[in-house]
């Protein structure tokens, strides 16, 4: 399936300074992000707020996207949560005709045995019209879902189609590639990480700061698909100082603070986050600066 090779980005969702959704900034970030190389889009994942976004906004926030794409690249959705039940039944509501796959979270909070995450992912590839890409996120669910049970559901079910890794552990995404299944897609979600992961056998990565700038880090993971290792590591050190500093404070404080110095979107986010501080983001703007 090479719908879901090469470089997707997980949006951000842009506010305005009354914390209202800026949809205009939005389908602007999306025709930049169509225009500059991204390979899919991916909605509604943690660097869109997705927790603080009200069920109303999503439905929004996925028309605004599904239009301004209007059937150009391919959409990922994140449907995902620490309630088995609720996610099936957000699944079942959702109209989903224009969406590609969903990419759904290991359950935070609730710290499940492996053996509860199968049994969760199971519930939802049963449940599933669509093919599924699991997101594993150790740091933010606290519990790592382990390679042997990603790879049993890379077996055991057909429509899990990939895994977005993102636990920041070489050792992990080498045992997935090397014992997954032949179509099955290892995908870095550690932007420092994904080169090496790609060059590695990775099929690409869903991206933070790509959004921000498509044109490099999607000629990086291509360069990178082509096996042209040194080709893609003169890009990838050339962004490590601004891949490092937009996750210096929190995501997506970091990443809106580079949209900002785009003149793309307001830095605006929603509390429990707040922005970037002043400090960090006057780096931030040098290292944009400095890049083109």
């Amino acid at each position: 399936m090479n719908t879901f090779y090469g470089t997707g980005v997980a949006l951000i969702t842009p506010f305005k300074s009354d914390l209202t959704v800026d949809f205009e900034a939005l389908t602007n970030i999306v025709n930049y992000n169509i225009d500059n190389g991204t390979d899919y889009l991916v909605i509604s994942g943690t660097t869109g707020e997705s927790v603080t976004i009200t069920a109303e906004e999503k439905k929004a926030i996925i028309n605004t996207i599904v239009e301004a794409n209007n059937g150009r690249l391919p959409l990922v959705l994140g449907i995902g949560g620490n309630n088995t039940a609720a996610v099936i039944e957000e699944i079942n509501t959702t109209g989903l005709s224009h969406v590609d796959a969903i990419l759904s979270v290991s359950p935070y909070y609730s710290k499940p045995t492996q053996e509860g995450i199968y049994q969760h992912f199971k519930a939802i590839s049963q449940a599933s019209p669509k093919p599924i890409i699991l997101y594993n996120v150790p740091g933010r669910t606290s519990s790592n879902m382990l390679p042997e049970t990603t790879l049993r559901l890379a077996n055991d079910f057909e429509n899990i189609i990939a895994v977005k890794e993102a636990g920041n552990n070489v050792a992990q995404y080498l045992t997935l590639i090397k014992n997954k299944p032949e179509d099955f897609l290892i995908i870095s979600g550690d932007d420092d990480l994904a080169l090496g992961v790609v060059l590695a056998g990775g099929a690409g990565v869903i991206s933070v700061i790509g959004q921000a700038l498509p044109k490099q880090f999607t000629k990086m993971i291509n360069l990178g698909l082509e096996g042209k290792a040194s080709e893609a590591y003169a890009i990838h050190f050339d962004l490590m100082d601004i891949t490092s500093l937009i996750f210096a404070e929190n995501n997506p404080s970091g990443i809106k603070a580079v949209f900002e110095t785009l003149g793309l979107a307001k830095s605006t986010v929603r509390l429990p986050l707040v922005e970037a501080t002043e400090g960090l983001k006057s780096k931030i703007k040098e290292a944009v600066n400095k890049l083109d």
